[in-house]
């Protein structure tokens, strides 16, 4: 698909999975990706309403508003989507610099090295201080 079909309602227009779930990449203004999550139609709408990412947490089955229980809000800048309409990359302004849990500025931190996964990045925060 090179275009998504604009004839339908924009929502529509994506491709969503058997569960009425996207994959949505979000990545801070350095281009750099900070994390993946899912997202819902009422996730994604949400998002669009209010400007910051909103996501669907698959393993607590409800609406997850990034930064609720931290504060480690994303500021959405733009939303895009691939040339399928099956993924959506969220460019956004990560605030407080840190979007895993972990402490950690990216969720993605372990590298490959040999045969081994080493963290490559430094925990920011202690997630005990984080999440109290």
């Amino acid at each position: 698909m090179a275009d998504l079909d604009n004839s339908q309602d924009w929502l529509e227009a994506l491709k969503w999975d058997a569960d009425g779930m996207i994959p949505a990449i979000a990545q801070d203004e350095n281009g750099r990706v900070v994390m993946f999550a899912y997202m819902n139609r009422d996730s994604l709408q949400e998002t669009v309403l209010c400007g910051n990412a909103v996501y669907w947490s698959r393993s607590r089955k409800r609406l997850w508003r990034k930064g609720e229980e931290s504060g480690h809000f994303q500021k959405v800048n733009s939303i895009r989507t691939d040339c399928d309409g099956d993924v959506l990359l969220l460019s956004i302004e990560q605030v407080g610099g840190i979007a895993c849990h972990t402490g950690r500025e990216s969720c993605f931190f372990n590298e490959l090295n040999g045969d081994r996964w080493i963290p490559a990045d430094p925990v920011l925060k202690d997630p005990k201080e984080i999440y109290k």
